[in-house]
């Protein structure tokens, strides 16, 4: 009986100041998918973390035309990622991987830094 997780293993990667976060397959045709269901062509998706949720720090996912000064720019199978400092320091080493099951689908983000996490998922500290 399927519970809602992957069935496969999300990956490890070695995260580098350069590319702090990794997206699954999965993750990457979700986007792609949502870009062009909801945003527009040439697009990319930033990745941030903001405070708030129940856990005291949540992770929002936004599209974005062009990235901002500072940030971190990186590509996943032609989606561009935008990151922002702060929020990288926060998110190194997080795999996002994309979940379907009987709960629903979603993102999913797999970070190794979150001391505690809350049941939604959106929500880490």
């Amino acid at each position: 009986m399927d519970s809602g997780q992957n069935s496969e293993a999300v990956p490890s990667f070695e995260p580098t100041d350069q590319q702090p976060i990794m997206l699954t397959e999965k993750a990457v045709e979700a986007v792609k998918k949502a870009i062009a269901e909801e945003g527009q062509e040439g697009d990319g998706l930033r990745v941030s973390v903001v405070g708030g949720g129940c856990s005291g720090y949540q992770y929002n996912l936004d599209f974005e035309r062009e990235s901002r000064m500072g940030d971190i720019t990186m590509e996943y199978g032609g989606v561009k990622i935008f990151i922002d400092p702060v929020s990288a320091g926060y998110l190194k080493g997080t795999v996002i991987d994309y979940v379907s099951g009987l709960n629903g689908s979603g993102f999913k983000f797999n970070n190794p830094n979150a001391r505690r996490t809350c049941g939604c998922g959106s929500s880490f500290s």
